[in-house]
């Protein structure tokens, strides 16, 4: 067995190679510069982790690993073009650099990659595992529509928003799980097991992704903390605040969410405090890590199999970056 940090490791050297053709040139760098930045790989080494809970890891969960970061790749270069991102993880973006018809087709064609690789699988399991990969880049696109939708409307519901971060960020996550699971040939219920561990798992990480871009510690989160809420984001702990909060205090977020004044941030803060959100999202996060610990328990394997799944959710749930 390997831990979360080893798998990192292996996959980042396996998938450290040119991944596209020297021509056109004016395709394929965007592409190649945008991958060499590196990443977490948190969703690729879940498919790892998901094959290898149930015996030695096998060479075609690899390629399904590869497809699977080529595909969040090309996520997050549509997504840096609909939000206008000039920056990512501290460089030009690619839709800046290159043109945003260049990043287009450079998503376009990463997205394409990625099937190449899937088609490269054994046939026994190919069917299932395109899909579940084929669903889960249809809710993925449904999840970043819904998210373009809410920020133009004036209410959006706790309901409503947790099946947004569902489609958007947890599918992808317990996906990844159980096409590592299906590769190794277990049954389904352990494959239903694990995917349900992987998205209510995703759940948790997202709240804690809220919670960290408003009460982290600037110096470990890696940036400056209040950016959803510069930009009007709806998070958790703002749909939180407004369910809860008093007449004067609703008003006052309501205005707060119409203004750029300098002093925005510490206002919002204050009124997230008083309405603790703050112990709210901590709450919360732990409920689906619950629920995601509980079908990690049911999976039928021998519970020290289970230990770097373990860690994982540890780490991604109470993680301070």
């Amino acid at each position: 067995m390997h831990s979360f940090k080893e798998l990192v490791t292996d996959f980042g050297a396996r998938f450290a190679t040119r991944h596209f053709p020297a021509a056109p040139a004016s395709l394929y760098e965007p592409a190649e510069y945008f991958l060499s930045w590196g990443g977490k790989r948190i969703r690729p080494v879940m498919c790892l982790m998901g094959n290898e809970l149930f015996g030695d890891i096998q060479p075609d969960t690899y390629e399904v690993a590869t497809a699977i970061e080529l595909f969040h790749n090309f996520t997050l270069i549509h997504d840096d073009i609909m939000d206008q991102a000039p920056l990512r993880r501290g460089m030009e973006t690619v839709h800046m650099k290159y043109g945003s018809n260049t990043a287009l087709l450079t998503g376009d064609v990463m997205m394409i990659r990625a099937y190449e690789h899937l088609n490269t699988i054994s046939g026994h399991y190919l069917s299932r595992i395109i899909q579940l990969f084929n669903k889960t880049a249809r809710e993925v696109c449904e999840g970043q529509q819904l998210d373009i939708d809410f920020e133009t409307m004036p209410d959006v519901s706790m309901d409503a928003y947790l099946q947004m971060i569902g489609l958007k960020t947890s599918v992808l996550l317990a996906a990844s799980l159980e096409m590592g699971a299906i590769i190794s040939g277990t049954s389904e219920g352990n494959c239903r097991h694990i995917y349900e561990f992987g998205k209510n798992l995703g759940i948790a990480f997202q709240v804690q992704d809220d919670y960290l871009d408003v009460f982290g510690d600037p110096e470990k989160f890696g940036k400056e903390t209040g950016g959803d809420i510069r930009q009007n984001k709806k998070t958790f702990l703002l749909l939180h605040a407004m369910e809860v909060a008093n007449a004067d205090q609703k008003q006052q977020l309501q205005q707060l969410l119409q203004t750029e004044a300098p002093g925005k941030v510490q206002a919002v803060l204050q009124i997230f405090k008083a309405c603790n959100a703050d112990a709210w999202a901590v709450e919360l996060k732990e409920k689906y890590l619950q629920t995601a610990l509980h079908h990690l328990d049911e999976i039928a394997v021998l519970s020290s199999r289970k230990k770097p799944l373990l860690e994982l959710a540890e780490f991604l749930v109470q993680r301070e970056y």
